[in-house]
This record gives C-alpha cells, sequence and structure tokens, in this order.
C-alpha cells in the first residue's frame, strides 16, 4: 500500500462507534495525524447489531454527562459533516410501578435539570395522552425525557469517519492490528497484516474483542482486560396499520416506552415494534471451553431464544395490545460486552503508559458522542471536563478475574434497570478479597460490603436483626442497620470502638529523591520524620487529582496511603512521578489495618502494649508491640474521636483483633464511620474529592504551599485561581430531611434557582441532624444562609454551616 501510513500520533483499534467517534473528536481538537485500524469493515462489530437507543437518563452523573453530550452531538452532526443520518428524539416515557422508582425517576430528573435536559414527572393519565395505545391503570409515575431517541447505528459511524477523514485522519479497513511493541522511550509500534505503524499513543477500542488486545500491553504491565460478553436480543414486529395512521397524522414516531420494573423498551420501528427485553434468565456466551470466541464474528448473529424472553413479550404485549395484532417479523441476537458494572471502560489503561482503553460498551450507541469527546481530552490534554471515574479502567484492580466478570456481566444484565439503592450490596461474585480476621467479623453479625474486592462489614446485625437483600431496597435511612448504627457510633463517643479496614492502599516509596520528587508532585508540604499528614495532587487545572496520607520513616523513606478504590490510580501516579532512584513498591496485600477509637482506646490499648509511647501527640506514627505482635500505630482518627489506626502484617492481625475486643471495644462498620467522618466534615474520594473541583473550591487551600520552589501539577492554576477568586465553594450543611438523606449530585437551590450540589450526605448520630456536604456558588457559602437541598423530588430546608467540625469544632477530643 503506497499509502500506508507509518507514523501517527495516535493509533486506533477498532472501527465501531467509539473509535470513530475518538477519532473524529481527535481532530476537532487539531490532532489530525490519526489512523484508525478495522479487521472488517467499519461497525462490523456490536455497533452493526445494534439497536440504536439514544438516552440520556442515568444516574451516575458523568453517564448522563456523556449521553447529553451525544444527543446535542448527534443533533447536529449530519449537517456537520455533510452526511445524511437518520435521528429521531421521539423522547420516551418511562414507567413507574412503585413508590420507590419514582423516586429514582425524581432524582434522575433533578439531575438531567441541573445539566440542562427538560425531564419531567409525569402522571399516568399525562403518558395515555402522549401515547394512547399505553395502558396506564397499575402505573405509580412516568418519567419524561423529550432528547430520548434513536439513531442508525450504521449512519452515525459513517458520519463520524466522514467528519473525520475530511479533517485528514486516516482510516484503515479489513487492516486487522496483530500486537504491539512498546519502544524504550514509552512510544508504540503498531503492528498490521499490512505494516508496522510507529506512534505515541495506542486506544484500544477493539469492543467484544477488547480483551484479546488487551492481552498484547501485558508484557508492558497490563492486565486481563475485565469484561465478559453477553447475548442480547431484540424483535421487530411485522407492520401495524394504527401506528402508520398515528405517524401519518401527527407527523412524528411514538415515543419510546421503557417499562424498567418489566426489564424492557418497546420503541416504533418504521410502522411496527422493536421490542428489546433485559431477561433475569440470561445467557452470556464465550464463556466455556466448548463455546470459544472466534478470530473473526463480524457482521454475525446467533440463533434465536425466544423462550428466554417469552414473559417479557407477553407482559409487553398486555402493556401495548396492539403489539398484539402484529407478527415477529425479526429477531436479532448478538454480542454485547459487558464490564462487571455494566459501565464501559475509558481512560489510562492501568500499569501501562500512553495507551488509553475506550471499550466493553454496553450502551456504544448512546454513549459513542460523549466518549469520543472524553477520550479525546484523555489523549490531549491529559485531563477530562468531566470527571470520569465512574469509567475509570483502573477502578478494577487484580480481584477481577474472568469468574468474577462472567457472574457480575451476568448479573448486571439480568438487573439493567434494577435500582442501585444505597444500603443495597449485590450478591454475585463475593469474598474476592478476604481480611486476615474476615472469618471473626462475620461470626460478630458483619454485614459485609465490597471495597475494591474487599470484604468490610458495613454493620453489625444482632439476632433477629432481618439482614436480607430484601431489606435495603429502600432510599431511606431506615432500616434493620439503623438502630445498629447509631449504637455503634455511640460507642465510639462514648468508649471505644474497633474497625476492620482490609484494603488501604499503601505503597512504600523509597530511595534517593524520594522527598524531592515528592515535593514536586504534591501542593503542600512533607511530614517531618515521625509524623504524618495529609496531602493533595492536582492536576495542571488545579483540580483535585488525589488525596493519600504520607508517613513518614525515613529522610528518603515514606509510605504513602490512600483509598481501596484508588489503589492503581494512585500507583500509576506515584510511578510515574518517581525517577529511577526511586521504588514504588505496593504492599496493600500484604497488610491490614484496624481503627481503633474512642476515649477509652488509649487505656485499651495501654493494657496491650508495653513500649508504645500512648502520650506521642495527634499526627505521629511508630513501631510497637500490640498483644505480643509487631504492628504500627498511628495517631489519627477518621472518626474524629481520640485514637489510632493499628497497621500489621496480615498473619499478626488475628491475634491483636482478639486482644481489642477481649479489651473491651465494640466492633463498628463502614456505615458508622461514613456518619462519623461528616460530622467532621472530611471529605471523601471520589465524591466530595474529583476532579470536578479545584483544591480551593474544595476548602483545600491550607494543603497548598504556593511559595515552595517546586513547580507541582497545577501550581500556576491554582495561583491565578487565587487571585480571580473561586467560582464555588465547599459547603456542610445542616438539612431538615425527611426519611431520606442527600445523595451525591443532589441539586441544592436558592429563591428557585439551582446554585450547586452535594457532594455526599447521611445522618450524623452523634450530633442528631442529616448532613450534607456540597459545592455551592461562591456567594452562598456565607455561615448562616438559608438553602434547600432537593432529596428524591422534594426540597427540604438547609443551613449552611461554620467552616469548621460540627462535631467536636476545636478537636479536642481528637487531640486528647
Amino acid at each position: 500500500m503506497s499509502d500506508f501510513p507509518t507514523k501517527a500520533r495516535v493509533v486506533i483499534i477498532g472501527g465501531g462507534v467509539v473509535g470513530a467517534s475518538t477519532l473524529y473528536h481527535l481532530a476537532k481538537k487539531g490532532w489530525r495525524d490519526c489512523v484508525l485500524l478495522e479487521k472488517n469493515e467499519l461497525t462490523a462489530g456490536s455497533t452493526w447489531h445494534a439497536a440504536g437507543n439514544v438516552p440520556t437518563f442515568s444516574t451516575s452523573w458523568a453517564i448522563m454527562n456523556m449521553q447529553r453530550y451525544s444527543t446535542e452531538l448527534y443533533a447536529r452532526l449530519g449537517d456537520e459533516v455533510d452526511y445524511p443520518m437518520n435521528y429521531h428524539q421521539t423522547g420516551s416515557i418511562r414507567l413507574a410501578h412503585t413508590k420507590e422508582r419514582m423516586q429514582e425517576f425524581e432524582r434522575a430528573c433533578s439531575m438531567g435539570r441541573y445539566q440542562g435536559i427538560e425531564m419531567e414527572i409525569w402522571t399516568p393519565e399525562q403518558a395515555k395522552a402522549r401515547y394512547p395505545f399505553l395502558e396506564t391503570h397499575d402505573l405509580a409515575g412516568v418519567l419524561w425525557d423529550p432528547s430520548d431517541g434513536d439513531i442508525d447505528p450504521a449512519q452515525l459511524t459513517q458520519a463520524l469517519a466522514k467528519g473525520a477523514r475530511d479533517m485528514g485522519q486516516k482510516i484503515l479497513r479489513f487492516c486487522p492490528a496483530t500486537g504491539v511493541t512498546q519502544k524504550e522511550d514509552d512510544s508504540w509500534i503498531v503492528h498490521t497484516d499490512k505494516g508496522d505503524i510507529a506512534c505515541d499513543y495506542v486506544v484500544n477500542a477493539a469492543g467484544y474483542y477488547a480483551q484479546r488486545v488487551g492481552e498484547w500491553f501485558k508484557p508492558y504491565g497490563g492486565r486481563t482486560v475485565p469484561m465478559m460478553v453477553m447475548s442480547h436480543q431484540y424483535l421487530l414486529t411485522e407492520q401495524i396499520p394504527e401506528i402508520e395512521a398515528w405517524t401519518k397524522e401527527h407527523g412524528k414516531k411514538l415515543p419510546l416506552i421503557r417499562d424498567v420494573d418489566v426489564s424492557y423498551y418497546l420503541r416504533q420501528e418504521k410502522n411496527g415494534y422493536n421490542l428489546g427485553p433485559y431477561e433475569p434468565n440470561c445467557k452470556g456466551h464465550w464463556m466455556t471451553e466448548d463455546d470459544v470466541m472466534p478470530e473473526d464474528f463480524s457482521f454475525q448473529l446467533w440463533n434465536d431464544d425466544l423462550d428466554r424472553i417469552e414473559d417479557i413479550v407477553a407482559d409487553a404485549m398486555e402493556r401495548v395490545p396492539l403489539m398484539q395484532s402484529s407478527g415477529v417479523s425479526s429477531v436479532i441476537n448478538g454480542p454485547i460486552p459487558y464490564a462487571p458494572d455494566g459501565l464501559p471502560l475509558m481512560g489510562p489503561m492501568p500499569g501501562v503508559r500512553n495507551a488509553f482503553e475506550a471499550c466493553v460498551f454496553t450502551f456504544g450507541i448512546a454513549q459513542g458522542g460523549g466518549a469520543g469527546k472524553v477520550m479525546a481530552e484523555w489523549i490531549v490534554d491529559g485531563a477530562t471536563e468531566w470527571d470520569m471515574w465512574a469509567v475509570d479502567p483502573r477502578r478494577y484492580t487484580d480481584y477481577t478475574d474472568q469468574t468474577y466478570c462472567d457472574q457480575k456481566g451476568m448479573e448486571v444484565y439480568g438487573n439493567e434497570y434494577a435500582m442501585h439503592f444505597p444500603h443495597h450490596e449485590w450478591p454475585a461474585a463475593r469474598d474476592k478479597k478476604l481480611s486476615p480476621v474476615h472469618a471473626k467479623v462475620k461470626e460478630l453479625g458483619g454485614v459485609m460490603g465490597a471495597y475494591n474486592g474487599w470484604e468490610r462489614a458495613n454493620w453489625f446485625a444482632q439476632d433477629g436483626d432481618d439482614t436480607s437483600e430484601q431489606a435495603t431496597h429502600t432510599w431511606g435511612r431506615s432500616g434493620p442497620w439503623e438502630s445498629r448504627v447509631k449504637e455503634e457510633c455511640e460507642a465510639v463517643r462514648d468508649g471505644v470502638g474497633v474497625l476492620d479496614l482490609p484494603g488501604f492502599s499503601r505503597f512504600f516509596v523509597k530511595g534517593d529523591g524520594a522527598a524531592e520528587a515528592l515535593r514536586g508532585l504534591i501542593t503542600g508540604g512533607l511530614p517531618k520524620i515521625g509524623r504524618i499528614n495529609l496531602v493533595y495532587i492536582s492536576d495542571n487545572r488545579g483540580r483535585i487529582l488525589t488525596e493519600m496520607s504520607c508517613m513518614r520513616l525515613g529522610e528518603d523513606d515514606f509510605v504513602m496511603i490512600t483509598a481501596a478504590t484508588a489503589q492503581w490510580h494512585d500507583r500509576d501516579i506515584l510511578v510515574k512521578a518517581m525517577p529511577s532512584t526511586v521504588t514504588v513498591e505496593d504492599v496493600t496485600t500484604t497488610r491490614d489495618t484496624l481503627i481503633v477509637t474512642g476515649p477509652k482506646s488509649r487505656d485499651l490499648l495501654a493494657g496491650l502494649s508495653g513500649d508504645a509511647d500512648l502520650g506521642a501527640g495527634w499526627l505521629t506514627h511508630q513501631a510497637a508491640t500490640v498483644a505480643g505482635k509487631p504492628a504500627h500505630l498511628v495517631r489519627v482518627s477518621f472518626a474524629g474521636e481520640l485514637g489510632w489506626e493499628v497497621h500489621a502484617l496480615n498473619e499478626d492481625m488475628p491475634a491483636i483483633y482478639e486482644a481489642i475486643l477481649e479489651g473491651g471495644a465494640k466492633p463498628f462498620g463502614m456505615y458508622a464511620l461514613n456518619s462519623m467522618r461528616l460530622e467532621k466534615g472530611y471529605r471523601a474520594w471520589k465524591g466530595d474529592l474529583s476532579t470536578d473541583y479545584s483544591l480551593l473550591e474544595g476548602g483545600l487551600g491550607r494543603f497548598v504551599k504556593l511559595d515552595k520552589s517546586q513547580d507541582f501539577p497545577g501550581k500556576a492554576a491554582i495561583q491565578n485561581e487565587m487571585q480571580q477568586g473561586v467560582k464555588k465553594s465547599f459547603v456542610t450543611l445542616l438539612v431538615d430531611a425527611g426519611e431520606s438523606d442527600a445523595p451525591y449530585m443532589s441539586c441544592i437551590w436558592k429563591d428557585g434557582e439551582i446554585i450547586g450540589e452535594t457532594t455526599s450526605g447521611g445522618w450524623g448520630y452523634r450530633v442528631g441532624a442529616s448532613i450534607a456536604l456540597g459545592m455551592v456558588r461562591a456567594e452562598h457559602a456565607m455561615p448562616g444562609t438559608a438553602l434547600e437541598v432537593e432529596i428524591y423530588g422534594e426540597k427540604y430546608r438547609a443551613v449552611v454551616q461554620e467552616d469548621q467540625p460540627l462535631w467536636d469544632p476545636e478537636n479536642l477530643r481528637l487531640r486528647a
């Protein structure tokens, strides 16, 4: 091939809608020497057989942003690139059968309103007026989304491809990538059947082939891509005269229907129906030795399996009796990739420099436009406009073996429209990572939750408490856990509690130049030897990238501790920032942590350790013997009481834990810890601390040292923001809440206008009030300001508090 490109800035592997969108958006940002490789024809994978629905609805802020952007792009794309497209924004009617579903709709409606999507809550009668063929007698209500609709997936992909080509990008069809080689400067050579292409960056956008492509990156620090493949069916009916007549009369298609409690969508397809179920008795493919993924499944389908979906089809026919007048004309049964949580993998490839993932899209057509925008920002700018942790590939770590992925993919598919209640834990593929005292925690009544694969107790049940999954199906704070969480908080307040906290991500960072490298990375200062402090890392815009606890053992010897879920995210940050003389060792899995806290914690530990200096002040650490075992005592407490973290090797922790329990400590769980950290105003990562906010907006200015010589990331941006003033301010609110506390991204109102959002919320059992942490426009952040917080459709009075902890504002208990 005389025109075969041997060099490119970016090579994208995969020619579906996401690959094409990424290529298009790279060109829009000015990178016009990029190449897309497709082993067959464009759209040959999941894009080809996709139904083409384009919803905006989501209860994930990041996903809603992506899907909203897609609808905005698709509405103008045909004209923008001069390519005809069938895009119908019909609106959708989402049906609710229960009060709980209506509360979910109210939450999504509020989020949509904040993003400029004019969703509305309708009565069943309003829905009937808009959709005369719909049976509404048993409905609790309806969510109307005017921007919902459908698009032709092939036309969309070709339009994006044309736009990219017109701006100079190259697309090589029938040119399969066969492998990659990374050079010493971290650039890449992508091998193909037609020659090699040298490039700076590689993007795995290979759809349901993404796991195979991901194997090529293992020699360079990669891992097996966490995914599986589901069989998804939808059926098309024959043409129906009544639909044709309605369409002619109104000049448009019927709205799309989603009966999320039964689990299907129903939309007009020409003058018939397209019915797409997500059945609980679902089927995965390519999961066993006798069902292996073929080398090429382009433009292929499986045989239909209507027995799996017959109950849902029957229900849909009762909901829209008009369906009964028509037969089935065809059934589409094709592969859809699923990550363990049903969300795509988008962002830096874990452990691999200059490689990205944009794959495993379950709803690729709806998210494709936004995905291209986000991927171009990741690659060109190194950061995205919106915080995209919800889809970041580094949210998964080493617990996602294939069995886990298969079980979770089946669970997510079978519960595609399920409500994600705040106290609910999904049961599939559990017990992937266990603390060394897991059995004892369970024996004590621990009701477990999964945190980056680690099992931790959320609360401790007693005999007779309802620990069933059904009991958690509520948006309210009340449940079997409530009285127990209150007791746990009171035990910490009045006596001493112990929390087993496996999975604390911890890294040993040491070697010549470690201190100077860290000073050039963090926004503030390092602790002295023997002390510990919080450090923050910002991106180049001055936004909050991560928070770590920094424990200094020597001049160039540190332990960096961070959230369980941040393990691979923060590992990559540290590894990238350190010179060759410094090692970064991940020791997360070799150690466990106990939080021992409360006014009687000193007395308890004094009886277990003869060599510990328990009079050492707050923010100190020391090696000591506890219950005859070597440990490290750290004088901090996320609960805001006198306390220590006890760090020890896994093999030593059972004896330590047993001795602490025998010393009178009451076990408490993550729900109690969350309640107590809210009372102290302590921020949680990827809720209150995210790249949606700058450090100054987050109220973290005291952790920034602009006068230090090191030019840390974001220094110039923070300096400029300090001069210009912040646009948003972090606030603590006391809320006159009802049965529920404010979830993440609840709207904050002032005089009928949205002026901010909550970042986390819950009940404070020590202060006896509902608390919300959040961000508001700076002019509304004065203490005493009366605001309103919208919680599941209802507005509740809230008052801005002083910039200090609600509990023990002077930290006297913490420093005791």
